[in-house]
């Protein structure tokens, strides 16, 4: 079984950055960022694989980075430019089925951190 635990979230105002850690208890080869907001569904932010980002959401290129350190076995979302419409509960996600992996479905999820962004 694989441990994520999501931290660095919290309050901003727009405009402003955040980044969130991911730390895992296993080393993982696919991990990604999804988030959600109240009443609306679960998206994917960001994915990386072997170190190298692989998908970026269409509403945070330019302004989010996914990055991994494999010997931390920590995952990174560097957050810049904040908008309020970011505001969600973000979570961190794994697998090690590569076929999963390339679909964007992941096994393993963290609890979650809360990202508010005020305007």
């Amino acid at each position: 079984q694989v441990q994520l635990v999501e931290s660095g979230g919290g309050s901003v105002q727009a405009g402003g950055s955040l980044r969130l850690s991911c730390a895992a208890s296993n080393s993982m080869l696919c991990l990604g960022w999804f988030r959600q907001a109240p009443g609306k569904e679960r998206e994917a932010v960001a994915r990386i694989y072997t170190g190298r980002p692989t998908y970026y959401a269409d509403s945070v290129k330019g302004r989010f980075t996914i990055s991994h350190d494999n010997a931390k076995m920590t995952l990174y979302l560097q957050m810049n430019s904040l908008k309020p419409e970011d505001t969600a509960t973000y979570y961190c996600a794994a697998t090690a089925d590569l076929y999963q992996c390339a679909r964007g479905n992941f096994r393993y999820w963290g609890q979650g951190t809360q990202v508010t962004v005020s305007s």
